[in-house]
């Protein structure tokens, strides 16, 4: 009998023994519903019954109803964090032991699928794709407890403040180069620079629906409120709010400083253009600021710190766009390098280090510049250098030691290698062996030269500071410290409430808010103790800002989140309950079939024939297909160098690369495919495709790879993994290939423990860095290090954050207790009942040992190892000398985010699974394992937000329970301020005194300059000029310019006239030449604004500062001082007024000395 006759007898003989008993059936109620449509349709509830089958355990169809407000949306998922998570989490269900679960609709239809074709590993051509059917799962115990406890989630996250989202979290494919770096308020925008120019939110649009796909925004803000941007320019890297000149400056990496008008009419259809421009830097401007006297300073590399004089800026913003060539080149000659003013025979004072943070504080008029492990404090009024001091606050004569540091590193690492190259050739082992300890030196030389770095020198690396409205300065460094400084740069106190870096700092009244490199937020008081914390994004918070009542703050993969001033507090607690309640106005849900094959190729390559058989033919209905592959390549020669590879960060290879050439063509890639992403590590292989139809909803990819081989370092054994998201959902794919052998099961149970612990998604190569979306490498190298405390669930694995997990490979797992001959009798007659009996796959996850909590569907199709290449059929088995027994090997499994098999799919269940095909393709003969695959229904709710903003929006402007708790929170209490008129001779100083009569509230307030004008012949005022940011005139000091009053006191303000011998350039528009005197009498008004501590909004106060160069004039014009007061501060009422509430009121405060 040749071979094909055999087989076509062996098929006969398997449909004629076909006998098996369906599984007991115990009927649960479960309630399935199309809660939303994309189009935004509503539709009513459609009941189902569905059926579930146990076979020996009971399972609970009912979950505490605390599960239901658990977790939220789309990122929550990644680090969930809050001080009741544990709480809150542990009211999900567990399923206490292994059982069947049949899913499925009443009738007989079921068993057609379920008995009588399962054993073929087909769909009967009678049944179309829409009545494909679940197929009974077997769920193993151990689920639902420590780091196998499905994912907590709900439409209102629980453990943190309810958000205002201006920008939901965009896929990271959707923002290659326009990747958003920094962000700034004003009282009326908020104002973003990204990677190719600027964009600005109004205020009054943030609440606004998003312009979906079909409206003018690009591909990833099609849910973000209306915004408007620039024209394209070079990347932004800082960003300077301008008020006194209704300006934002923009620092750009081709060393160019931008100007952009904040009032300028906005169009949909064009681009606003920048105004004065120049070449600031040859490198990128790092950092910038604007001093109390209206200059504006910039950092670059090298140590570089320019200050640019307001009088030069104030002359080119007043010439005409035909003359912008002359503007630019006039600001460029003013130019004033700090850098070589304090070299002194080729020394220099100040480090040579990038300058990343430039800080103005207003109280005292200094500027303090930042690199990565010192600082210099500069005043702000002469220019000078005050004070050289390193991070731990001791001072320093010179700091300029990169080089020595570069040298001594590159040092180590040489003398590392050698060391390691001569201890390999006194040893005589294996060339295997070799090659693993030159593997193991190389990584340990990587590891200890990365560890001096990160530790030793990046954990002190400065990130960020900010001042507090109590005149502290704080930075905050690569370790998560915390540092506070005086006005001096004396270093005073540290704190440490989270071990990873720190990226951005924000204060606003009695609060400081930090944002991580781990996504954590955290709100502490001016003494620096922690008041709250939460996760705001699944990213690092690389900026923050307040404005309009928010703390806003930017995650680097570009999403914006807002968050009151008051938050946590009363407001969410009114938002969070109002929210959940309309959850179905916001919820939308999806369908999505995803095809997962695997297969052993066995070093072998496959016919577009067998991959067509494979995955071809059925990828029809299917809109994601991700494919693992093992013993793609093997050798010792290659596993070492893949080894190697991977030490240094590299991975692939020529024969990875044609697997998936070929598995694409196979699948019409291009025109009905996408291929997204891939990981290799060395034999193992996992891709994954998506249907361009729903491209725009799929990505984020971040891979991983854990090696279980050779001293958990080699590939041959291991795990490799994709993450990605799906419709705003966490799914993980990993394909593994675990300890080969009988007898090897508890191996095996460790590699799947090893794999699932510490498998750890990052970027794949082919995608940007952290640095581009403004991620320092120092903060990225110990978010690295710091994993187990980025995830402040305990080091809950990132696999056990998915909500959605699938395990597919070569597990190895071989029957048990059985001999060959018996293996094959009940194969040949398809007895598979029998055989999962002896299943050790099956027995372990029954006992709860591997895998647990996850599903399998009952498997119907014959063992797929081990045959003989080139053998069709089921007389393929291996019939040489070790007869090795036919095994399940190839598997796949999966985890979704139900508790128990009766939860729907919802918010607080977002993503339910179900498997419809699982079949071994037995005709493929190339290796000695079978292909298999598994279909998978996927049911996702997922929320639409930009619907929920726009229901955010409403309930915060007409909840009256909200409205009330803003009017108490903008309550300012009644000032006193002494004087509404300061008349100052040469060095003249004045007492100013601001009081409170508040009895609770503390109050903040902070003294700028609205103008100066000089005063005429005839006593008359000229128009008042507001220098940049409201700075002050160089002859006038006002100390301390910002502060807190507490309840019912008073702060002492000294209002003091300085000489300055520098000539300013032009005086009314008149150039004065250097040996002249402006002996004209001069006027400038103060604003005071007071503010509350939970609000931006404020009080403004004025006062008429006068400088008089001749007693006689002082007499002369006291009284003109006087009645001019009354109507010169009405006079620029107008123009200030964004500045606070300044109003008729205010000036019945004002009271004389």
């Amino acid at each position: 009998m040749d071979v094909v006759e055999k087989f076509e007898e062996d098929e006969k003989n398997a449909l004629e023994g076909l006998a098996e008993a369906p599984p007991p059936r115990r009927k649960t109620h479960s309630y399935s519903h199309q809660l939303r449509t994309n189009t935004g349709t509503h539709h009513k509830r459609h009941h189902q019954m569905r059926k579930h089958s146990l076979d020996v355990d009971y399972m609970p169809n009912s979950i505490d109803d605390s599960v239901l407000y658990e977790d939220s949306s789309d990122d929550e998922g990644f680090y969930p964090y809050s001080k009741n998570s544990k709480d809150m989490t542990n009211t999900a269900v567990a399923v206490p032991s292994a059982s069947v679960v049949v899913g499925g609709s009443d009738g007989p239809d079921f068993h057609l699928m379920g008995q009588n074709f399962a054993g073929l590993g087909v769909i009967p051509d009678c049944l179309d794709d829409e009545e494909q059917l679940p197929l009974p799962e077997f769920a193993a115990s151990g689920g639902g407890v420590g780091m196998f406890k499905v994912p907590t989630r709900a439409a209102v996250h629980p453990s943190r403040p309810t958000c205002h989202e201006l920008r939901p979290h965009p896929l990271r494919e959707t923002q290659v180069g326009r990747f958003l770096r920094t962000i700034a308020c004003t009282d009326t925008q908020l104002w973003a620079g990204q990677e190719c120019g600027v964009r600005v939110w109004n205020f009054s649009d943030q609440y606004e629906a998003g312009l979906g796909f079909n409206g003018r925004a690009k591909r990833g803000d099609e849910d973000a409120a209306p915004f408007y941007e620039s024209v394209n320019t070079a990347p932004v890297v800082c960003l300077v709010v301008d008020i006194g000149s209704k300006l934002v400056w923009s620092g750009h990496k081709d060393g160019k400083i931008r100007s952009w008008r904040m009032d300028q009419p906005n169009s949909d259809d064009s681009p606003f253009k920048e105004g004065l421009s120049w070449q600031a830097h040859r490198g990128p401007v790092l950092s910038m600021v604007i001093s109390s006297y209206g200059d504006i300073w910039s950092g670059s590399e090298g140590g570089i710190i320019k200050v640019w004089p307001w009088e030069s800026v104030e002359k080119s913003l007043s010439l005409s766009p035909e003359e912008k060539h002359m503007a630019a080149l006039l600001v460029e000659r003013s130019a004033i390098d700090l850098r070589s003013l304090v070299t002194v025979n080729g020394v220099c004072n100040i480090s040579s280090s990038e300058v990343k943070c430039l800080l103005s504080d207003h109280i005292r008029a200094k500027v303090w510049a930042a690199g990565s492990l010192s600082f210099s404090l500069w005043d702000a009024r002469s220019r000078e250098l005050l004070k050289v001091y390193n991070v731990e606050g001791q001072i320093e004569n010179r700091v300029d030691i990169s080089s020595v540091q570069e040298q001594s590193t590159e040092d180590d690492l040489n003398v590392k290698f050698v060391s390691k190259s001569k201890k390999e050739k006194s040893q005589g082992s294996s060339f295997l062996q070799r090659s693993r300890n030159a593997i193991m030196g190389a990584a340990d030389a990587v590891r200890r030269v990365a560890t001096k770095g990160a530790f030793v020198e990046d954990s002190k690396k400065t990130e960020v500071l900010v001042l507090a409205a109590d005149g502290m300065i704080w930075s905050g460094c690569s370790s998560g410290l915390l540092v506070q400084w005086d006005g001096n740069g004396n270093r005073l106190q540290d704190f440490h409430h989270h071990r990873c870096a720190v990226l951005c700092l924000c204060a606003h009244g009695s609060r400081i808010w930090v944002g991580y490199v781990s996504g954590m937020v955290q709100a502490l008081d001016l003494d620096g103790n922690l008041l709250a914390g939460w996760v705001a994004h699944n990213g690092p918070v690389i900026k923050m800002a307040v404005g309009n009542d928010y703390v806003f703050s930017l995650a680097n993969h570009g999403g914006i989140r807002g968050w009151t001033l008051t938050s946590p507090g009363p407001i969410d607690n009114i938002l969070r309950p109002e929210l959940a309640e309309k959850e179905c106005s916001y919820t939308s849900q999806e369908n999505l079939r995803i095809l997962i094959g695997t297969w052993n190729v066995g070093q072998g390559r496959a016919s577009q024939e067998a991959l067509a058989t494979w995955l071809g033919s059925t990828a029809s209905d299917v809109g994601i297909i991700v494919v693992g592959l093992q013993e793609v390549e093997m050798g010792a020669g290659f596993l070492a160098m893949s080894a190697a590879k991977e030490t240094v960060g590299l991975e692939g290879s020529s024969v990875g690369q044609w697997w998936q050439d070929a598995i694409g063509k196979a699948l019409n890639e291009g025109s009905t495919f996408e291929r997204v992403g891939s990981r290799q590590l060395a034999a193992l292989l996992i891709a994954i495709w998506v249907r361009k139809s729903i491209r725009n909803h799929v990505g984020d990819l971040d891979v991983g790879a854990v090696a279980c081989g050779i001293g958990r370092a080699i590939g041959n054994k291991g795990g490799v993994g994709l993450r990605l998201r799906v419709f705003d959902r966490i799914m993980c794919f990993t394909n593994c290939h675990f300890a080969a052998h009988l007898e090897a099961v508890n191996r095996r149970n460790a590699d799947f423990n090893h794999i699932f612990r510490t498998m750890v998604f990052t970027k794949s190569s082919s995608v940007l860095s952290n640095s581009v979306a403004g991620v320092s490498s120092s903060a990225q190298m110990l978010r690295g290090a710091n994993t187990a405390q980025i995830n402040p669930d305990e080091g809950r694995p990132e696999l056990g954050e998915a909500d959605l997990v699938i395990f597919t490979g070569d597990f190895n797992y071989r029957l048990f207790g059985i001999s060959y001959d018996e293996a094959r009798d009940f194969v040949s007659q398809r007895c598979f009942d029998w055989l999962r009996e002896k299943d050790q796959l099956r027995a372990e996850m029954k006992a709860g040992k591997v895998f647990q909590g996850m599903r399998e569907a009952i498997i119907r199709f014959p063992p797929t190892y081990k045959f003989e290449r080139g053998k069709p059929g089921l007389g393929g088995y291996d019939s040489g000398e070790k007869k090795r027994i036919p095994a399940w090997c190839d598997r796949v499994l999966y985890r979704d985010n139900r508790a128990t098999p009766s939860m729907e799919c919802s918010l607080q269940c977002p993503v339910v699974g179900s498997i419809i095909h699982y079949e071994a393709c037995m005709e493929v003969t190339e290796s000695d394992h079978k292909p298999v695959r598994c279909k998978f229904h996927v049911e996702i709710a997922h929320v639409d937000r930009s619907v929920r903003r726009q229901l955010f929006g409403k309930i915060f402007q007409n909840n009256e329970k909200i409205k009330s708790l803003l009017k108490e929170f903008r309550y300012i209490p009644e000032t006193l301020v002494s004087t509404s008129q300061i008349v100052l001779q040469n060095q003249d100083t004045y007492n100013l005194r601001i009081s409170s009569r508040g009895r609770e509230e503390k109050l903040f307030f902070q003294i700028t300059c609205g103008g100066q004008s000089t005063i005429k012949e005839d006593e008359q005022a000229s128009e008042y000029h507001p220098r940049a940011s409201f700075g002050f005139p160089r002859w006038l000091e006002v100390t301390p310019a910002a502060g807190i009053i507490k309840p019912d006191q008073a702060a002492e303000i000294l209002i003091r006239h300085e000489e300055f011998n520098k000539l300013e350039e032009t005086i009314d528009g008149i150039p004065q030449s250097w040996w002249s005197e402006d002996t004209r009498d001069k006027e400038v008004i103060l604003l005071i604004n007071v503010t509350a501590s939970r609000s931006t909004e404020a009080r403004t106060h004025k006062v008429n500062v006068r400088h008089i160069f001749s007693a006689n004039a002082v007499r002369t014009t006291s009284k003109s001082s006087s009645r001019r007061s009354q109507g010169g501060s009405s006079h620029h009422r107008s123009a200030l007024r964004h500045l606070g509430s300044g109003s008729e009121n205010d000036h019945q405060s004002l009271r004389g000395p």
